[in-house]
């Protein structure tokens, strides 16, 4: 079920549904599950930095994918003889999990590292020159001649 809806934006928008379909799945999405937790920072102009707790997980069991603007970092845990273990108290997680991020346009993935329990992601925003503001030169007109009768 939606949390909000979005029907009435229709009429008077056009080519706007991408916007809506990112909007209504990301409040679905993240209402629907908080696992793992993570940060977003912001550590440049262009620069945007993924931080997740993935506590227990390899480097073998996450895997970091990038299509087109969608970030897809899933994890999958490997039963390595727990079944031979007892807990009292299981207070890690460590089960398997797919979380998604939305991208704006021209955020690429430049890389990925796992340390201390924290897989980080860096994100760069590489805008292509065609798309980057440029000064338009204005010319001035020549002067015309001044007309004698």
């Amino acid at each position: 079920m939606r949390g909000f809806d979005y029907s009435p934006f229709y009429r008077a928008t056009v080519g706007f549904d991408r916007v809506f379909d990112l909007l209504d799945s990301v409040s679905s999405q993240s209402a629907a599950n908080g696992y793992p937790p993570y940060n977003i920072e912001k550590t440049g102009d262009n620069a945007y930095r993924i931080v997740m707790a993935v506590a227990g997980f390899a480097e073998a069991e996450l895997n970091v994918t990038q299509k087109e603007n969608e970030l897809l970092v899933t994890g999958q845990t490997k039963a390595n003889g727990e079944g031979d273990k007892q807990f009292l108290y299981r207070g890690i997680a460590g089960r398997n999990f797919d979380r998604r991020f939305q991208l704006a346009d021209h955020v690429k993935v430049v890389g990925a590292k796992l340390a201390n329990g924290l897989l980080t992601i860096e994100l760069q925003r590489e805008i292509p020159e065609e798309k980057k503001a440029r000064a338009i030169p204005i010319a001035a007109e020549p002067a015309q001649a001044a007309i004698t009768h």
